[in-house]
């Protein structure tokens, strides 16, 4: 399927009927398209799925557009869950996250990855009701959940309590905070500027320039940075400022640093910046820390203007730091 890729309007094929499938599975009809034929209702039902799932409204099946789909496919029990290499995805493993945090055992962000921390969690849960904990979520581990989780996945994860936590109780202002950098081309010089003013606050600074978003999060939780920021140049006329939301799930420390980057950018950008909005996009979803996505442009007015979109940007983080989550 892969190789069909992208699909948009005019795609003809099994990929693209494969495609309706999917998303009749979600209840988004794609009338009055004939199965097979990418028209305006399959359009306009990939774009309602991508803003269902926090991603840019386009109408057009990518990459990132289909690997979520499949994703969402995934219901707790449908199949075997356990921490590997590659890391399994799934709104299946949102679900044990989400169930797992409510609890009181912390897997992390629910960000339906199944990383070490989801594993520990599991296995710490498995322990605690008698099961054999090999981190591995199997039928006997999801019939626990379900009984013993059912009524409280409303709660607030014990991931967020924590997360708040370790922020407040850090010291106010920009000294010695790990911060990561990262860019992924068009936008070099505002980067370099951005971390020659954060290291003059007193912050140590990851600069990450790579055009691949999971690669620019690897590495950013490899230096187990304290906050993420990323910038990307758009063409759209006004700046915006992303945090990471999920289907279930937002991170509530990056919306504040979103609000904060948002409000700053305002007072330095000629058109208002729109308001934030949560995505799930790699490099918010797979980033361990707080982060937050800066979108600027457009070019010309960035390249002028370089030195201003840096000082509001400093100056959000400073704020930050005194009321890191809500």
């Amino acid at each position: 399927m892969t190789n069909s890729l992208p699909l948009h309007l005019d795609s003809r094929g099994e990929s693209v009927r494969d495609l309706q499938r999917r998303l009749h599975s979600f209840e988004l009809g794609t009338d009055p398209d004939l199965p097979g034929d990418f028209g305006a209702g399959t359009e306009r039902a990939v774009a309602d799925f991508q803003r269902r799932y926090g991603i840019e409204p386009s109408g057009v099946c990518d990459d990132h557009t289909w690997a979520t789909l499949v994703e969402a496919g995934y219901r707790l029990g449908d199949r075997q869950l356990y921490h590997r290499s590659p890391m399994m995805r799934g709104d299946d493993i949102a679900d044990l996250q989400r169930r797992l945090g409510a609890l009181g055992f912390d897997p992390g962000r629910v960000d339906g990855i199944f990383g070490p921390l989801t594993r520990a969690a599991l296995a710490e849960f498995q322990r605690n009701v008698g099961l054999h904990p090999d981190g591995i979520s199997g039928p006997d581990t999801v019939d626990a959940l379900q009984r013993l989780g059912a009524d409280r996945t409303t709660a607030v994860p014990v991931s967020h309590v924590r997360q708040a936590q370790r922020l407040r109780e850090a010291d106010p202002g920009l000294r010695r905070r790990r911060i990561a950098v990262a860019q992924p081309g068009g936008l070099g010089a505002l980067a370099h500027e951005l971390q020659h003013a954060l290291h003059n606050e007193g912050a140590e600074v990851l600069l990450l320039q790579h055009p691949d978003p999971s690669e620019q999060a690897r590495r950013a939780n490899a230096y187990h940075a304290d906050v993420f920021v990323a910038v990307r140049v758009t063409d759209e006329p006004r700046a915006q400022a992303v945090f990471f939301r999920g289907l279930v799930d937002e991170s509530p420390a990056g919306r504040r640093l979103a609000d904060l980057v948002t409000a700053a950018l305002g007072t330095v950008v000629p058109d208002p910046p729109g308001a934030p909005t949560g995505r799930r996009s790699p490099e918010l979803r797979e980033t361990q820390m707080p982060a937050v996505l800066i979108e600027l442009g457009p070019t010309v007015d960035v390249v002028r203007h370089n030195d201003r979109y840096v000082a509001a940007i400093v100056a959000a983080l400073r704020v930050w730091t005194l009321q890191p989550a809500p």
